[in-house]
């Protein structure tokens, strides 16, 4: 594995730091008026979730990992486990719900998503970033109320709330950014 010098480390990096495997999630670099520059990294550890702010000095080397990402296809939950299914192999794996956290209820049937493996074990899964949902609840669309900016309440089928136009009505089916958990279009 590659090692990189301490001021190279950058948001999203995987490091292999304290015998744990960390994701660098935010990084500073500063250079105080008395002494050397150095980086202070807050890192997430991959495996429990733990957070972790260290400090590294430029001199500083660190173990940079790269992770596989492969395809997996959604196929059911059963006791807080997600199981999805390599679409090339076919096996079968296994990981927590809580892995995905707010952007869960956007998973659905036969959905692919991009797991991330590290050797044989799968540490982290992000769904698309566009997902299409429909909306089941919302306020009828009121006519001539072309205020700009004015977004009303709507409730999808996954029982997520987003904020929508005024023109969009119940039953559409709408595109949601799973990022940014807002309306993008209309599907």
């Amino acid at each position: 594995m590659p090692k990189i010098n301490g001021n190279e480390i950058r948001p999203g990096n995987v490091l292999e730091h304290n015998d744990g495997l960390w994701a660098a999630v935010k990084v500073d670099h500063v250079k105080p008026g008395k002494g050397g520059a150095f980086a202070q990294v807050e890192l997430r550890n991959l495996r429990n979730g733990s957070k972790l702010n260290e400090r590294f000095r430029s001199a500083d080397k660190v173990e940079r990992v790269r992770l596989e990402q492969k395809d997996q296809q959604f196929l059911y939950e059963s006791d807080g486990m997600l199981v999805f299914m390599d679409t090339e192999t076919y096996e079968q794996i296994e990981l927590p719900a809580e892995l995905l956290g707010d952007r869960r209820p956007f998973l659905q049937d036969g959905m692919t998503i991009v797991v991330e493996f590290y050797e044989s074990e799968a540490l982290n899964a992000t769904v698309p970033q566009k997902v299409i949902c429909q909306i089941v609840e919302t306020e009828p669309v009121v006519k001539g109320q072309t205020a700009a900016n004015s977004f009303k309440p709507a409730i999808l089928d996954n029982g997520v709330k987003v904020m929508v136009p005024p023109f969009v009505g119940q039953d559409e089916m709408i595109v949601v950014n799973t990022e940014t958990m807002e309306y993008s279009e209309r599907a």
